[in-house]
């Protein structure tokens, strides 16, 4: 069994309150089988930048788009409006993910750096650290000393525990370029279905009410996918996830078309 089906079946079986199905999945064949396969996977680290970047970018655009048509301006304004929408908005996110992303991991390097060096000349209070924090966990002074002498033992996994322990942080070895490039990719692909009925209409003639239905409709249903695929990230029911976005996303998209509706009263 791998480590991510054992994952799985935990999780199903908490769902469940299934007791059997959960010893099963804590059973030592199954941790044993699935203790060499990587920890989540290399690409799962991304799962979280795609769904998010994928439902900004509909949001996103589909509210631009609402807001064009809620003026009463032509196709092809929507259309210029949406992608350069599209595109700068897109731009900017992977900038911020990739920005964010960066500065956390030389924080955490920085961080990691010093404590490696007070290890090298302060072992003695970095241990006391370490025996303090474990009372304060709620173990007994000699466990907290015996624990404390096991980590010490290795540099690498003191460091570590100082890390989390003391400072809360957990190293984060997502490459943030890739992240921004999977933000981005996501935010375009994902942004560019609520103008898809847009661009066909370059080719052949779709009456204005009936493309922004159709935008609607895609724009609804794509909402709806990626907020359920949001379960992947939270663990929450898909269904209700899904309604969740769609409400959010359908709320967006009509403060957008009131926007566009008031600022074409005005010009009249």
């Amino acid at each position: 069994m791998s480590l991510t089906k054992r994952l799985d079946d935990a999780r199903e079986a908490y769902k469940k309150k299934d007791l059997a199905a959960s010893a099963e999945a804590h059973s030592s064949k199954a941790i044993i089988e699935g203790a060499d396969e990587e920890h989540g996977g290399k690409g799962s680290q991304y799962i979280g930048s795609i769904v998010y970047g994928g439902l900004d970018g509909v949001v996103t655009t589909f509210a631009a788009v609402s807001g064009v048509a809620g003026a009463a301006l032509g196709p092809n304004i929507i259309l210029i409006m949406g992608l350069a929408n599209l595109l700068a908005d897109g731009f900017s996110m992977a900038v911020g993910s990739y920005l964010s992303d960066k500065s956390e991991q030389e924080y955490y390097n920085r961080e990691e750096e010093r404590e490696a060096w007070e290890v090298d000349h302060f072992p003695e209070g970095e241990k006391q650290e370490l025996v303090t924090i474990y009372k304060s966990q709620g173990y007994s002074p000699e466990d907290a000393g015996n624990m404390t002498k096991t980590i010490a033992k290795d540099k690498r996994r003191w460091v570590d525990a100082m890390m989390l322990l003391e400072l809360g942080l957990i190293r984060d070895d997502k490459k943030p370029i890739t992240g921004a490039l999977a933000t981005f990719a996501a935010f375009v692909i994902a942004g560019v279905i609520p103008l898809i009925v847009y661009l066909i209409g370059l080719v052949v003639p779709i009456p204005g009410n009936l493309a922004f239905t159709i935008s609607a409709i895609l724009s609804g249903v794509t909402l709806f996918g990626l907020g359920a695929a949001k379960v992947k990230v939270t663990g929450l029911n898909p269904l209700r996830s899904g309604l969740e976005m769609l409400l959010v996303g359908g709320a967006a998209a009509g403060v957008a078309y009131l926007v566009g509706m008031a600022l074409k009263g005005l010009g009249a």
